[in-house]
């Protein structure tokens, strides 16, 4: 408070440390200290979910680059009826290539990331589907069949694997529950003994083998 009025750079950045107030709140709730364990705990098995997730992704990416690499290019002017660069530059257009391409495996990465989203891969689908050959223009539905690389790579690669960061959110946050709970109902010499418990089935004997003559 006695600070409030002074003007200095330094005790700006130390006004910002009232952003941590809520924090506080953890400690009084106890259902978010449930969230926040869980989620705490989930760090080691969600870093193993995206490892899975960036493979598998890395075969869609590689088979993308196989099917459309260098077929996402188009002239500025008729699209559609220009067949090659040399045409396009005959018309006055610039021949270009679409932003969302798979012209490498990093540049697939990001356009697979965008498909992931749901929102622009009609629009990606499309260009693919309409992709006539490399360092030619596009032609309307020459390729219809490629439709089911992206339709496989939403249920594969988003649907299905997404959803394992949810399983393992939730079989954390239920964990984290149960501790809870028996936190709340079990005195102190208990959650000893529970405690003791645990580490007695989680405890792995080391038997070594001795040579009885």
């Amino acid at each position: 408070m006695s600070l409030a009025n002074i003007n200095l750079p330094v005790i700006k950045i130390l006004r910002l440390l009232r952003t941590i107030r809520p924090l506080r709140f953890i400690s009084h709730n106890a259902a978010m200290k449930v969230i926040i364990k869980a989620l705490i705990q989930s760090i080691g098995a969600i870093i193993n979910v995206t490892i899975v997730v960036m493979v598998v992704w890395l075969m869609f990416a590689i088979l993308a680059v196989n099917l459309f690499g260098g077929k996402f290019q188009y002239c500025s002017v008729d699209t559609y009826t220009t067949g090659s660069e040399r045409e396009c530059l005959l018309k006055g257009g610039e021949w270009d290539t679409y932003v969302t391409n798979f012209d490498s495996v990093p540049i697939s990465y990001v356009t697979l990331y965008v498909i992931s989203g749901q929102e622009g891969w009609p629009v990606v689908m499309l260009q693919a589907v309409d992709a006539k050959d490399i360092e030619e223009g596009p032609k309307k539905n020459v390729h219809v069949e490629m439709a089911y690389f992206f339709v496989v790579f939403i249920f594969i690669g988003n649907f299905f694997l997404m959803n394992f960061f949810i399983g393992v959110l939730f079989l954390n946050f239920e964990n984290a529950q149960k501790s809870e709970k028996e936190a709340l109902f079990l005195k102190d010499s208990q959650m000893k003994w529970v405690d003791m418990m645990k580490m007695i089935v989680k405890a792995r004997p080391n038997l070594e083998t001795t040579n009885v003559p």
